[in-house]
C-alpha cells in the first residue's frame, strides 16, 4: 500500500446532488486528503419548469446538475481541488467545464472500477486508479457523502448555509 506524504498533499472534492420536490439541490465539500473539512457550499433548490423540461428533454439532468449547480459551487468555491467526486452520474458532465478529473463513485455492489469518468476523457481513469491506490486506507471516499446530506439538512434546519 502506497503512503502519503506531504508532497502529496491533495484537495479533494466531493459534490452530491439530491432531487426533491422542491427541485434539485447540491452540497460540495471540499476536504485534504485526511477526509477533514476545507470548504463547503450549499446550493439553493433548482426547480424546472415543464417547458424546459420539453426542451431540454434527457439533457435536462445533466445540465442542472453539472452546469448550474456543479459549475456554479465550484466556480464560488475559493479552495482549490485536484478532482472532484460525485455521487450523481448527471453531475459528470461537469468535466466539460472544469480542467480537473471528475469522478462518479459506484456503488460497492456496482461492477467494473470504483469509479466512473466522462467518456469525453480517458485520462481520467488514470488519475482516479492513482488517487484510489494512495488514498487506500487513508480516506473511505464514500463517507464525505454522507457528511454533506447531514450537513445539507442542518442548514435547512437553521435556515441557513453559504448558497449559491
Amino acid at each position: 500500500m502506497a503512503q502519503l506524504t506531504a508532497k502529496d498533499t491533495t484537495n479533494l472534492g466531493f459534490l452530491t446532488l439530491m432531487r426533491e420536490a422542491n427541485g434539485y439541490m447540491g452540497g460540495y465539500l471540499v476536504t485534504n486528503q485526511f477526509g477533514r473539512p476545507l470548504e463547503f457550499r450549499l446550493s439553493s433548490a433548482v426547480q424546472p419548469n415543464r417547458v424546459q423540461q420539453i426542451l431540454y428533454g434527457e439533457t435536462l439532468e445533466p445540465y442542472i446538475c453539472a452546469d448550474l449547480i456543479g459549475k456554479t459551487m465550484v466556480e464560488k468555491t475559493s479552495t482549490p481541488s485536484s478532482c472532484i467526486l460525485t455521487d450523481h452520474t448527471a453531475a459528470l458532465d461537469l468535466r466539460r467545464s472544469l480542467e480537473v478529473p471528475v469522478a462518479c463513485l459506484r456503488a460497492k455492489d456496482e461492477p467494473d472500477a470504483p469509479v466512473r469518468c466522462h467518456p469525453g476523457f480517458p485520462d481520467d481513469a488514470v488519475f482516479f486508479r492513482d488517487l484510489l491506490e494512495r488514498l487506500n486506507g487513508v480516506l473511505d471516499l464514500a463517507e464525505p457523502f454522507g457528511r454533506i446530506r447531514e450537513a445539507i439538512g442542518e442548514a435547512r434546519k437553521l435556515g441557513a448555509g453559504t448558497r449559491v
